[in-house]
C-alpha cells in the first residue's frame, strides 16, 4: 500500500471569493458531479477539479532529478484530465463545452489556455517516487464570459411600477371609491425544488410555465451577474438553499413539475407559481441578478 509522505494544499482564490460573496456552503450541501475517474464539477462552488499522476523514468529512480520529473509528468496528466472534465461541463440542456470547442477554434484555444492557467491545489509525494497533482479552475469569470450564450446580455435596471389606483377626481359622481388591490408579494429570490425529477445542472438553464412560456432564462438575467455568480446556485438541501445569501431573506420556493430538453437541465413549474413570480416588477429585478437556487438530488 502506498504511503503518503507529504500533502501540500493551497487555497483556491476563486473559491474564497465565491464563499465570501455567496456564503459558506457546507460540504454535505454541495452538488458535486463526478466526471470520469480523475475529475469532478462542484456546481455549488462553480469549480472544476482534476488530478493527474506522474512517475520518473525507471533509470532516474533515486536520483535528484526524479522528483521534478515526476512532478512535471503529474502536472501534464492533470492538465489533460482537467481539459477533459471541462469539455463535459453542460452549457444548456442540449450542449456541452466540447460542442462549442468543436464548432469554434477560438473557443477551443481559449479554453485550452484557461486550463493551462489552472491553479494547483494539492500535491502528494508518495514513497515510491510517484507524484499526484490536483488542479482547480473556476466556471465563473472568464470561463463563463466565454461559454455563456451570447443572447445573455446586459439588462438595464428594472423600474418598479406601483399599481395605479383611480383618483377621486376621475370617479363618476355616484361611484364609491374602489377598494385598493392587495399589494403583490415581493420576494428576494427564487428557490426551485427539482428533486426526484432526474434533473442535471447546467451553466445556462431555463424555467417555463405549463404553457411553455419562459419564466426565467437568458432574457431575464443581466450578463454581469451571470458571469460573476452563475445563472443559478445549486445545492442538495432545500433548507440550506432557502437560507443561502444568494436569495437573501425572503425567497419564493416553488416545486418543479418536470424537466425539459434532452439534457434535463430546464424546468417546468406551475402556472400559479409563474404568476406569483411575475406579479411584481421587484421580482423580475431579483431574476436579473440571478438570485436563483436550484435543489437537485
Amino acid at each position: 500500500m502506498k504511503l503518503r509522505k507529504l500533502v501540500v494544499i493551497a487555497a483556491v482564490p476563486v473559491m474564497l471569493v465565491f464563499a465570501a460573496t455567496q456564503g459558506f456552503v457546507a460540504e454535505w450541501h454541495e452538488l458535486v458531479e463526478t466526471i470520469g475517474t480523475h475529475g469532478s464539477i462542484n456546481w455549488s462552488l462553480g469549480i472544476v477539479t482534476a488530478s493527474g499522476v506522474g512517475s520518473p523514468p525507471e533509470n532516474y529512480y533515486g536520483k535528484p532529478q526524479a522528483r521534478p520529473m515526476a512532478l512535471r509528468a503529474a502536472q501534464l496528466d492533470a492538465y489533460h484530465n482537467l481539459l477533459e472534465v471541462s469539455k463535459g461541463v453542460r452549457i444548456g440542456s442540449v450542449t456541452r463545452v466540447k460542442d462549442f470547442m468543436v464548432e469554434n477554434d477560438v473557443i477551443q484555444s481559449q479554453v485550452n489556455g484557461m486550463v493551462k492557467a489552472a491553479q494547483t491545489v494539492k500535491r502528494e509525494y508518495l514513497s515510491d517516487g510517484t507524484v499526484e497533482v490536483t488542479l482547480a479552475m473556476s466556471l465563473r469569470g472568464g470561463f463563463a464570459q466565454l461559454i455563456l450564450p451570447k443572447d445573455i446580455k446586459q439588462v438595464p435596471e428594472i423600474k418598479t411600477i406601483p399599481p395605479a389606483l383611480p383618483t377621486p377626481a376621475s370617479l363618476p359622481p355616484s361611484a364609491e371609491p374602489a377598494t385598493p388591490t392587495p399589494a403583490s408579494t415581493v420576494y428576494t429570490g427564487l428557490v426551485l425544488d427539482a428533486r426526484d425529477l432526474g434533473a442535471r445542472p447546467a451553466m445556462s438553464l431555463k424555467i417555463f410555465d405549463e404553457t411553455g412560456q419562459e419564466v426565467y432564462g437568458s432574457a431575464y438575467v443581466s450578463r454581469e451577474f451571470a458571469v460573476q455568480h452563475g445563472m443559478a446556485g445549486y445545492s442538495k438541501d432545500l433548507t440550506a438553499s432557502q437560507n443561502n445569501l444568494r436569495v437573501t431573506d425572503r425567497p419564493l420556493t416553488v416545486k418543479g413539475l418536470r424537466t425539459e430538453g434532452p439534457g434535463r437541465s430546464d424546468f417546468v413549474i406551475s402556472n400559479a407559481d409563474a404568476a406569483e413570480i411575475r406579479s411584481a416588477s421587484e421580482n423580475l429585478s431579483c431574476l436579473k441578478k440571478c438570485r436563483v437556487m436550484i435543489v437537485l438530488d
